[in-house]
């Protein structure tokens, strides 16, 4: 397919992302092709190196662009949640990763070559997410201020995520858990309430 110069490389970059999201969602990181996504756009497969720099650099955008999606996902479930808000996270994770799983998986089944780091627009796309995460947390905890805050909402992550994994993967089923999302929270509310004990322990120290 010859060159094309319909789109300025701006406009370009927003399609290639666009047609490539669509294609990993229909078929996942493993069957991915660049040659599809350029055809799908209308270009020359040498259009996502001029973009990109490489076929990985496309990859990785287009999970930066589902880490946006997902953090969008879980906003409006927050804002829908009532007062049980630590809920609506965990189902929200898990709600998202049911529906898109082809783009969930794919972002933890890509990585990046060694050296290659992430633009810093990408890195904040995905940031976003574990920030939603520790601001729930530490209103959970009814400590803003909580040291160690970031390190505590990861470990959580980590634990539902492990859990979703196993759904989506169907090694839940395998072993006969008959509520995974279920099995997920009442482990983060038991990490909380712990969080919380200790929390008190220390205030009365000091």
């Amino acid at each position: 397919m010859g060159r094309r110069s319909d789109h300025t490389r701006e406009e370009l970059r927003a399609l290639l992302i666009s047609r490539g999201h669509a294609l990993m969602a229909e078929q996942g990181l493993a069957k991915f092709s660049g040659r599809e996504v350029a055809k799908r756009a209308g270009y020359s497969v040498g259009t996502i190196y001029n973009v990109f720099g490489s076929l990985d650099g496309l990859i990785a955008t287009i999970n930066s662009h589902t880490f946006s999606l997902w953090a969008d996902h879980l906003h409006k479930r927050l804002d829908a949640a009532g007062e049980d808000r630590i809920k609506a996270l965990v189902e929200g994770y898990f709600d998202f990763a049911l529906e898109h799983p082809n783009l969930w998986s794919a972002i933890y089944e890509h990585r990046l070559a060694e050296g290659e780091e992430l633009p810093e627009r990408e890195q904040g796309q995905r940031a976003a997410l574990t920030a939603i995460v520790e601001q729930e947390v530490r209103a959970a905890l009814s400590d803003p201020d909580m040291p160690g805050a970031a390190r505590f909402a990861r470990s959580l992550i980590a634990t539902v995520h492990g859990h979703c994994s196993y759904v989506v993967s169907g090694t839940f089923a395998l072993l006969d858990e008959p509520d995974p999302v279920g099995s997920a929270l009442a482990r983060v509310r038991e990490s909380i309430a712990a969080q919380r004990v200790e929390l008190a322990v220390t205030s009365s120290f000091n």
